[in-house]
């Protein structure tokens, strides 16, 4: 069982992050990314009498890892519902909210979720196999502009616009239903010495459209402003540029567009004080034992 929850995910920065909740043994917390249990686990090893937490995961797959503990609650939900399924539970707020925004390895490792290009399989990445598009349904129905967008927004491609025009002149003789076949269209845009980053960032900008990750991401930080209590702890674990800028933005101002509120004086008006000015990364020994952490940041502030 340990080993299949440590290759299900290896926690990142895991002292680090939840060191940074500053966990009484009776307090209230929230893990809105619960996946192998691994920061979840850690938090419960520090509560006590009165102590709770809630784990939200909305994949299915999560729940295998679910923890038999009297101080745990598994909310089967995306975090984007974090303030609806605290009303449920009856409660109002809470002392330190964790995100760890990386997929889970398990979901890079699996062949049939068609989250990586290592694997052919259905072109799926869908977090909540019960919902939504799937990614081969991006990539045969939306218009090439759409397409262009999200590869220049959410990949950061240079060439996003050949990219959607090479996909489009695809799908007009067939439908694009497997990783491999989508390989095949796209491929030949990358040369081989960048090929494994482009096809990463690719992928990445599709599986963030599938599973809607900007606009969750954006709905839980402001709900998970509103639930901390004053002195409660926002701790998030970050693996790109743009979850790190909005995650960056709502500590700093309150908003995730960055916006500063300035009162009569032109002090800034922001919920939060910094926990850390400096972003906290994993040391070299993390790197080396889990490779996948190497572009982690990890963010703390405490509610005003």
């Amino acid at each position: 069982m340990e080993k299949d929850e440590l290759t299900y995910h290896v926690p990142v920065l895991l002292k680090e992050s939840v060191d940074g909740m500053n966990i009484r043994p009776d307090g209230t917390y929230v893990d809105v990314t619960f996946g192998g249990a691994g920061h979840s686990r850690e938090i419960l090893s520090r509560l006590g009498e009165g102590g709770r937490l809630l784990g939200f995961d909305q994949d299915e797959d999560a729940e295998r890892n679910i923890v038999d503990d009297p101080h745990f609650i598994f909310v089967r939900s995306n975090f984007r519902y974090l303030h609806n399924f605290l009303r449920y539970h009856d409660i109002e707020q809470v002392d330190a909210i964790l995100a760890d925004l990386g997929v889970s390895s398990h979901h890079f490792d699996d062949s049939e979720r068609g989250f990586s290009f290592r694997f052919d399989g259905e072109l799926d990445m869908r977090m909540n196999k019960r919902a939504g598009l799937t990614a081969a349904d991006i990539v045969n129905t939306y218009e090439e502009e759409r397409l262009a967008n999200i590869f220049y927004l959410y990949g950061e491609l240079k060439n996003s616009r050949k990219l959607a025009s090479v996909i489009l002149k695809a799908r007009s003789g067939r439908t694009i239903r497997t990783i491999g076949e989508f390989l095949e269209v796209i491929k030949p845009l990358f040369g081989r010495e960048r090929e494994k980053k482009e096809l990463a960032k690719v992928f990445q900008a599709l599986r963030i459209e599938v599973n809607q990750e900007m606009e969750a991401l954006k709905e839980m930080l402001l709900a998970a402003t509103e639930a901390l209590k004053p002195g409660g702890r926002l701790v998030v674990i970050t693996y790109h540029s743009l979850e790190d800028r909005m995650v960056k933005n709502i500590m700093k101002t309150g908003n995730v567009e960055g916006k500063a509120d300035t009162d009569f004086f032109g002090n800034l008006q922001t919920p939060f004080r910094l926990v850390n000015n400096k972003v906290i990364v994993p040391d070299q020994a993390e790197i080396e034992r889990n490779p996948r952490s190497r572009s982690a940041k990890l963010r703390i502030a405490e509610k005003k």
